[in-house]
């Protein structure tokens, strides 16, 4: 074979090469999942005494599946977040409670999850214990869905109140008799929180912060949670009383949506 030839075939094997990669479906191609930034901290590691029961992972919430994007159970919040719940758990453990979180950083691909679940007016398979009493129709409306949320800013974060020591919560199984959320705590799901007179997203006027139909120990708890996490620099969002966000946000305009897993943590810059 002579030179020229030889060089005309290896040419040809190199453009078909090219070819072959361009034309590759997207699927053939690396993808690659959006990162946090460094700003951002698994909560476990900042402080391994606050208790984690991430609902969004699991099939026990409004939706009554797995939302998108939580691929583990785990807690991540901007740092500023993370620390300032550490000193509220400081203050908390000294008077025989412990935080327990819900829900921390949210992706935007779980909120649109969420959109499109509300959406749908057939699937009512969790109404029995989180929206007994609002129509589905009214979910946006009424505000308990909306397209963006401030858990996707990194610094917001759902919680509540342990009184120690305290038993783990047992699993939900799926297909269960379900509770209204605001029924009375011994008929709710069994939750090892305190009572608050309402359980975790609980779609009910009840569940604002202060409604005064809540009196007694349950305003109490309340009130403690309250006092102690706006001391370490939270605000309460009135309508929830579950829920709080870091004062001043390090990413107030930002909607992020890296997964939630320790993979979204590891790598950066």
């Amino acid at each position: 074979m002579s030179r020229w030839n030889a060089a005309v075939r290896t040419l040809a094997v190199g453009v078909a090469a090219l070819f072959a990669v361009v034309a590759a479906p997207p699927a053939a191609q690396a993808s690659h999942e959006p990162r946090a930034p460094r700003e951002f901290v698994a909560l476990q590691d900042v402080d391994p005494t606050i208790r984690q029961e991430m609902r969004y992972v699991t099939p026990h919430n409004f939706v009554g599946t797995r939302i998108a994007g939580y691929r583990q159970p785990l807690c991540i919040l901007t740092a500023p977040a993370a620390r300032a719940l550490h000193r509220a758990q400081r203050t908390l453990l000294r008077q025989g409670y412990s935080l327990k979180v819900y829900d921390c950083y949210r992706p935007q691909r779980a909120v649109d999850h969420f959109v499109r679940w509300a959406k749908d007016l057939d699937d009512q398979r969790m109404k029995a214990e989180f929206y007994p009493r609002v129509d589905k129709t009214r979910l946006f409306e009424d505000g308990y869905i909306a397209e963006k949320s401030g858990h996707s800013r990194g610094s917001t974060v759902d919680l509540t109140l342990v009184k120690l020591p305290a038993k783990p919560t047992r699993p939900y199984v799926p297909g269960e008799p379900l509770a209204p959320c605001y029924a009375p705590q011994a008929e709710r799901f069994p939750d090892n929180a305190v009572d608050t007179g309402t359980g975790f997203d609980c779609f009910d006027t009840l569940s604002h912060t202060l409604d005064p139909r809540v009196v007694g120990k349950q305003r109490a708890h309340r009130l403690l949670l309250k006092g102690a996490l706006e001391k370490a620099g939270f605000r309460n969002l009135p309508e929830e009383w579950w829920h709080f966000t870091y004062q001043p946000e390090p990413f107030p305009d930002t909607y992020f949506d890296f997964p939630v897993s320790r993979a979204s943590l590891s790598g950066r810059r």
